[in-house]
């Protein structure tokens, strides 16, 4: 077994990121796998969805009210995913993207657990997610993290709404 240098996670409000901190080649691969895994692969950012595109362009316009848990591996962002400030008493959690490259070693995990304690720091007495349901890796990774299946509140075929108390 080769040693694997370890990933250190933390949550950076939204109006803190810079452009130099990877985030928007994360979102990219993001962005695109998902546009592909619904059948409407495109080639380019520029192809995407306006509101996803200027998610990648501008992350910290983008979540300016958010929070953004990253991974890092040394000094490279290798996964994130994003936190919203409590409304009602709930945050939601979106986004979440870890590099295939260093998937498998726990960094999705982290990321959940990073995102759930930012989330009860900041007063929210419920999380909630969408996943899409073809994504069973994800959503087994949610129920490991205590998350539940809950009615949708999202009216998009394919989602899978679920909630953490």
């Amino acid at each position: 077994m080769t040693d694997q240098p370890p990933v250190a996670v933390t949550a950076v409000a939204g109006r803190d990121l810079s452009r130099a901190d990877g985030l928007a080649e994360l979102l990219t691969a993001y962005h695109l796998f998902t546009e592909a895994e619904k059948g409407l692969a495109v080639g380019s950012v520029d192809e995407l969805p306006d509101r996803y595109r200027s998610e990648i362009r501008s992350p910290r316009s983008a979540f300016a009210d958010d929070t953004v848990v990253v991974a890092r591996e040394g000094r490279a962002v290798v996964g994130c995913v994003v936190v919203t400030a409590p409304v009602e008493g709930a945050s939601e959690i979106k986004r979440l993207w870890v590099d295939p490259s260093v998937r498998g070693r726990g960094v999705a995990s982290a990321l959940v657990d990073g995102a759930l304690a930012h989330a009860a720091e900041s007063g929210a007495s419920r999380v909630r997610l969408s996943v899409w349901s073809w994504r069973s890796g994800a959503i087994a990774l949610y129920e490991r993290a205590g998350f539940g299946v809950v009615d949708s509140w999202d009216a998009r075929d394919g989602l899978v709404c679920m909630e953490h108390a």
